[in-house]
């Protein structure tokens, strides 16, 4: 199977623009195709679907040889995706972009890192703690950020209509971590302007 150019560089492939189709009556998602490189691994994301469900699929080479392919289904749609070393271990991480569908937009994030044996380590992003929420009701936007991955949010205040939040905008930066079982992204600081 053929992906879209392969974009390289650090933050390449920052990728918004799914297009929603409406065909017979049902909502389909434009497909979403990216290759992303990075110290010699190639991630391919692919996602399609109808309504607010998805089918993503992760597959990853180092220097022409593949990984296991991950396939999983989605709430949401895939709107887009970044590939960087957050712990500068050697290993390319994988980020890709997920959007609920409604009026709140939320985010979440699905994350890979490489294995030096050829495998894809799934990244466990953790909960946001009380202050971090505060105020969230979504529209989430992600980036990379030199070593961390950086999630910004309309900060509520009570009263505030979905359209309207009046309490500045919020930035959580994550870092990833070691973990028990996996990798973490964990919620290391956060401001609100």
């Amino acid at each position: 199977m053929m992906f879209a150019p392969i974009l390289r560089g650090r933050g390449a492939g920052l990728a918004a623009g799914l297009v929603v189709l409406a065909l017979g009556g049902a909502a389909l998602a434009a497909p979403f195709s990216r290759s992303l490189s990075l110290q010699g691994v190639t991630y391919s994301v692919e996602a399609w679907g109808e309504g607010s469900m998805q089918q993503l699929t992760v597959q990853a080479r180092r220097n022409g040889k593949p990984f296991a392919t991950v396939k999983e289904e989605i709430e949401g749609r895939v709107i887009g995706a970044e590939v960087e070393d957050l712990n500068s271990d050697g290993q390319p991480d994988l980020f890709v972009y997920v959007e609920s569908a409604g009026s709140g937009s939320f985010g979440t994030v699905r994350a890979w890192t490489s294995s030096r044996a050829g495998n894809l380590l799934p990244i466990h992003m953790q909960e946001m703690g009380a202050k971090e929420a505060s105020g969230y009701m979504g529209h989430d936007k992600y980036a990379v950020v030199e070593t961390r991955l950086v999630r910004r949010f309309p900060v509520y205040r009570p009263g505030d209509s979905n359209s309207k939040p009046t309490g500045g905008t919020r930035q959580v930066s994550y870092k990833l971590v070691p973990g028990e079982a996996m990798w973490q992204l964990k919620p290391v600081d956060s401001t609100t302007d």
